[in-house]
């Protein structure tokens, strides 16, 4: 009988816009156990939700950590206070998430604020291999907080042979896994990436990867163009019109042309890109709202191409939930578009709120989930959609 624990997942993503914290209570009558393929389940884990919260980066810190994530060259000095101001930062986010809802914590996962993903080996150094780096400082959380935290989860799966790349997939299967219905969970953060369950299937069978672009390139041009940290609604795109020449030409880029499992990041979505993008849309039209209109139709379109080529072949013509999450479902304008797209394909579109779990929780619940699976030494990753060549237990506990 596995203990019932009150376990908090953190999350800070590829926007860099701050940090969402998730407190979860996790319970299993049986822990699962550990496959050569994944993660073999005689009973899934419960989740409740308990709380939720986000916190903005303070401007200067947000500054900062965008300096680190684009710096061709930085100081070792930057680099180290960096990773301790963001563990103090997560630390004191979820205090204030534990204070506002008067919880008492067991455990704590902490993804922690990438500032380089290589999922591919490149030589370096003369030697050929892949790397990730996550900032924040675990042994400062632990410590802030006085329990033990979970954190470094990429690794493990690179190691193994993956991309260290989705993880969230695991808490998708956990919580929306069907007999009958297929089901596609869509996070459309800085990054979009979905996690394919096709009916009544095993872990192994889970597909997911990053399809391209979420709200990274829009985020940059609402910025630039009309000094506002984000679309809300997605009013401004909804003012502009899809500069098709410029959606074309966007679509083939050479990551839509891969199979998964693909990730991608800042290294292909980022700033350089956004700006690049800004160019090729200046040639056909001047006005600022019609290059928004188009990056939020290049995140439409390529996630949608994504489900027609990599996903509904293998969802054998049955019902499809298409659960969107992460702040690209508050955009309305980027929902048209995607309902456009994939309801004519069978898809029934929603947010991940109709299933119980607000948008902005589920990827701090999977960063707690992971934890939890890493205290009672089971593994987190799922090979069939990282590309690892084994189940792999992932992070590091630090101890308060």
């Amino acid at each position: 009988m596995a203990r019932a624990m009150t376990v908090a997942g953190v999350m800070s993503g590829t926007s860099a816009d701050g940090i969402d914290v998730a407190v979860v209570r996790i319970a299993a009558p049986t822990l699962a156990t550990k496959t050569s393929r994944g993660w073999g389940t005689p009973t899934r884990p419960k989740l409740t939700l308990l709380a939720h919260e986000h916190f903005a980066y303070p401007t200067a810190l947000r500054h900062t950590v965008l300096a680190a994530m684009n710096a061709s060259s930085t100081s070792t000095a930057e680099l180290a206070r960096l990773n301790w101001r963001l563990g103090l930062a997560y630390a004191e986010a979820v205090k204030e998430t534990v204070r506002r809802h008067k919880l008492k914590l067991d455990l704590a996962g902490c993804h922690g604020q990438t500032l380089y993903h290589q999922a591919r080996a490149e030589k370096y150094a003369g030697r050929k291999f892949a790397c990730t780096w996550q900032a924040g400082e675990a042994q400062a959380i632990a410590a802030e907080l006085g329990i033990p935290v979970v954190s470094n989860l990429r690794p493990a799966d690179m190691l193994a042979g993956g991309q260290g790349a989705p993880l969230v997939p695991l808490l998708d299967y956990v919580l929306f896994a069907d007999r009958k219905r297929g089901r596609v969970l869509q996070n459309i953060g800085g990054i979009a990436n979905l996690t394919a369950i096709p009916p009544n299937a095993p872990p192994h069978a889970v597909l997911a990867f990053d399809t391209g672009p979420g709200n990274m390139i829009i985020d940059w041009l609402v910025q630039k163009l009309f000094d506002k940290p984000f679309d809300r609604n997605g009013a401004l795109a909804a003012r502009g019109k899809v500069l098709k020449p410029v959606l074309k030409k966007a679509l083939r880029h050479p990551h839509f042309k891969l199979r998964p499992p693909k990730t991608a990041g800042r290294e292909q979505f980022g700033r350089t890109y956004a700006g690049e993008f800004w160019n090729m849309c200046l040639k056909e039209s001047l006005l600022a709202h019609d290059a928004l209109a188009t990056a939020t139709a290049l995140t439409a379109e390529s996630i949608a191409s994504s489900y027609a080529r990599d996903v509904q072949p293998g969802m054998k013509d049955r019902a499809v939930d298409f659960i969107v999450s992460g702040g690209g479902a508050r955009n309305q304008t980027l929902m048209k578009m995607l309902a456009a797209h994939l309801e004519p394909m069978g898809c029934n579109l929603c947010d991940s709120d109709a299933f119980g779990l607000p948008a902005e929780a589920k990827e701090g619940a999977a960063f707690a989930l992971l934890a939890w699976q890493t205290w009672h030494r089971l593994p987190g990753n799922v090979p069939s959609a990282t590309g690892a060549k084994r189940a792999a237990i992932l992070g590091q506990i630090t101890y308060a």
